[in-house]
């Protein structure tokens, strides 16, 4: 995995060297690229940090539970539930439509 993003990052770069050379189309099509792999990166960002919170929730519901305390949590349970099916359709869904 390490070995595919140094690939990637030297094609990232690569990509900037002469830049002078290159049409304005080209140009044009090397941002759309680039907007596109934003996207991209965010919409996994945004998933990850969907998972993230839902272990902390879960762990935090078993660690209340076992020291029986009472859980004050900011997210409830059916909160949890809720964004586990967002989480979940959106994985099934993909990313949402390129913004313009």
């Amino acid at each position: 995995m390490k070995e595919r993003r140094s690939k990637q990052r030297l094609e990232a770069d690569q990509v900037l060297l002469k830049l002078d050379k290159k049409s304005d189309e080209e140009l044009k099509v090397i941002l759309d690229e680039l907007y596109k792999e934003e996207e991209e990166i965010s919409f996994r960002r945004r998933m990850v940090h969907g998972r993230i919170d839902i272990l902390r929730e879960e762990l935090t519901r078993r660690l209340s539970s076992k020291h029986g305390k009472d859980k004050n949590s900011i997210i409830s349970e059916t909160d949890v539930d809720k964004l586990t099916q967002i989480l979940a359709k959106a994985l099934t869904d993909g990313p949402k439509p390129e913004r313009k």
